[in-house]
Formats: structure tokens, C-alpha cells, sequence
């Protein structure tokens, strides 16, 4: 008979919170600086803007991530890593390496290289 696993409960609020989809890919953008939310938008590919716009809420209210309203004519609004936020730089950093030793991509057709015509 398998013995319940008592799992530590600030792993999982961090696991709940980081497995969200979308939520690697916003702060792997964000660990290279501040972006304007236009450019996360433009950064994660797939992505609705309702869906970043939560995601940023959602990391915002952990204090992982700090959006800053710019006075400037016109009013730009950013987001970056808070220190919070920017401690996880380990974290994707290891997701990284290990997705580049273990997940295989999507085998994509490379068009055959065209024939290169004889000059002469």
C-alpha cells in the first residue's frame, strides 16, 4: 500500500503559480529587462493579450513581477522583475539547459537546397 506523500505546501504555491501556461515564457522575456507590453505580446507567440494582461496581474500580485507607469508624453507603462522575480533566473535558466539535453522539437521539412546553375 503506497504511503501518502506530504509535499512541502510553498512548493506547491510555487509549482501552482510557475506551471501556469504562459508564465515560463513572460518572465524568461522578462529576465533580459524591462518590456512594454506591447513587446511581451510580440514576444510570446500564441499568446492573447487577455491572457498576458492576466498573467502579469496574477505575477504583479506576488510581487514577482512590478509595472511601472513611465510620466512621459505619452504615458508608457512597463513591466520588469521585481528581486523576487529576478531570483528566478536560476530556475529558467536550469529549465533551459535541461530543455536543450531532453526535449526534442517538432521534426520540421527543410526544403531540399536549390540547385546552384552553372555559370558559363
Amino acid at each position: 500500500m503506497a504511503t501518502p506523500t506530504n509535499i512541502c505546501p510553498r512548493y506547491e504555491a510555487a509549482v501552482e503559480l510557475l506551471g501556469k501556461r504562459w508564465t515560463g515564457l513572460v518572465l524568461r522575456v522578462l529576465m533580459d529587462g524591462p518590456r512594454r507590453f506591447s513587446e511581451l505580446a510580440a514576444s510570446v507567440d500564441g499568446m492573447s493579450e487577455r491572457m498576458l494582461s492576466e498573467r502579469l496581474k496574477e505575477l504583479e500580485a506576488e510581487g514577482v513581477v512590478d509595472r511601472r507607469v513611465l510620466p512621459e508624453p505619452p504615458v508608457r507603462v512597463e513591466y520588469r522583475l521585481t528581486p523576487k522575480g529576478q531570483a528566478l533566473s536560476g530556475v529558467t535558466d536550469a529549465i533551459g539547459r535541461w530543455a536543450e539535453k531532453w526535449v526534442d522539437l517538432p521534426h520540421v521539412h527543410a526544403a531540399p537546397p536549390a540547385k546552384r546553375r552553372r555559370s558559363g
